[in-house]
C-alpha cells in the first residue's frame, strides 16, 4: 500500500483524506477522481494490486492532484478487510471520509471464504466491520463523513432475520436488494450512535448508471459514471451536507427511503444481528 506523505512531502495537510472503496473502475472511479480534482487526499481502493495503482496513476494524470495512493484488499475477505484496516490505522494520521462504494451483483448463491453469502457479504457485512475497525479514527479525525452508496433497489428488499444469507431461498434480485437496504439501514443507526462526535453518516442512490455491476445484474446500460460520481462527491465534500446526518440522498437531496429504515427497533435489531454474523461486541459507537 502507498500512504499518505509526512509533512513535508508535498501534502497538503488542511486537506481532507479520503478513502473510496471498489474505485478501480465506474463510479467508484469517478468518485476517487472527482474527490481528487477537489484537492483530497485520496485513497483508492480494489481487490487487484495491478489495477489498483494504474488506476492510481491514472487518477493523479488526470487530476493533476499527486496526493493519490492506494490500498488493496478483498473484501469478500475478513482478514483482508482487517489487514486493509490495521494498514490504514498505523499509517494514516487521520481519515475524514469514507465512501463505502464497492458492492457486487450475484447471479447463483457463492459463499466467501468465511462462509457468508457474497452479495449480504461484499456490500453489507464489509462495510459494517470496516467502519467498527476505522470508527476511533474516523471520530478523532472530526469533522468526518462516512457515505454509503445503496441503490432505489433497497424500496424493494425484504428483511428476513431468518434469511439474510440465502439459506432458506436465494433469488438473484432479492439478495442484492436486501443488501442494499441493508446500506440504510446501517447508515441511518451509524448516524444515530455517532451522534455528537462530528461524525455524519448519509446514504444514498447513485441512479441507474452504466457499471459492470449494471450489466451483470441486469444486462443493460444507463447514465453516466459521471452522473453517478455527482451524489457521492456532494455527500463527501460539499460544505452544504456538514453536519447532515441520518438521511437518504438521490440527486443530491434528501428523499423519504424504505419506511422499515426509520423504524428504530428494527434498526438496533439488524445492527445487533450483523455484530452477531460478525462475531464481534456489541460496542460499535
Amino acid at each position: 500500500m502507498v500512504i499518505p506523505r509526512e509533512r513535508g512531502n508535498g501534502m497538503d495537510n488542511t486537506a481532507p483524506i479520503v478513502l473510496v472503496t471498489g474505485s478501480t473502475d465506474g463510479i467508484g472511479k469517478q468518485t476517487a477522481l472527482e474527490l481528487a480534482r477537489t484537492g483530497a487526499h485520496v485513497i483508492v481502493h480494489g481487490r487487484n494490486h495491478e489495477r489498483v495503482m494504474s488506476s492510481v496513476e491514472d487518477i493523479r494524470r488526470r487530476s493533476g492532484n499527486q496526493n493519490v495512493d492506494g490500498i488493496t484488499a478483498d473484501l469478500a475477505s475478513l482478514a483482508s478487510v482487517r489487514t486493509m484496516a490495521r494498514e490504514l490505522l498505523e499509517r494514516t494520521p487521520r481519515l475524514n471520509v469514507v465512501v463505502h462504494n464497492a458492492g457486487v451483483y450475484m447471479n447463483e448463491r457463492v459463499l466467501t471464504p468465511d462462509g457468508y453469502e457474497m452479495t449480504f457479504a461484499v456490500n453489507h457485512l464489509a462495510p459494517f466491520y470496516l467502519t467498527y475497525l476505522l470508527g476511533d479514527l474516523l471520530v478523532k479525525s472530526a469533522p468526518s463523513r462516512v457515505v454509503t452508496v445503496s441503490s432505489v433497489a433497497h424500496v424493494r428488499g425484504r428483511l428476513d432475520f431468518h434469511n439474510l444469507q440465502g439459506q432458506k431461498h436465494f433469488d438473484p434480485y432479492g439478495a442484492y436488494a436486501l443488501s442494499k437496504l441493508a446500506n440504510v439501514l446501517f447508515s441511518n443507526e451509524l448516524a444515530l450512535r455517532l451522534q455528537g462526535t462530528g461524525a455524519t453518516s448519509n446514504s444514498l442512490h447513485p441512479g441507474v448508471i452504466t457499471t459492470k455491476l449494471l450489466h451483470a445484474g441486469f444486462d443493460m446500460a444507463g447514465a453516466s459514471v459521471e452522473e453517478g460520481a455527482q451524489t457521492p462527491v456532494y455527500l463527501a465534500s460539499s460544505p452544504e451536507v456538514s453536519g447532515v446526518t441520518g438521511k437518504y440522498f438521490v440527486r443530491k437531496q434528501p428523499v423519504a427511503p424504505a419506511p422499515v429504515t426509520l423504524d428504530s427497533s428494527v434498526r438496533k435489531e439488524f445492527w445487533e444481528a450483523s455484530e452477531h454474523l460478525l462475531g464481534i461486541p456489541s460496542s460499535l459507537f
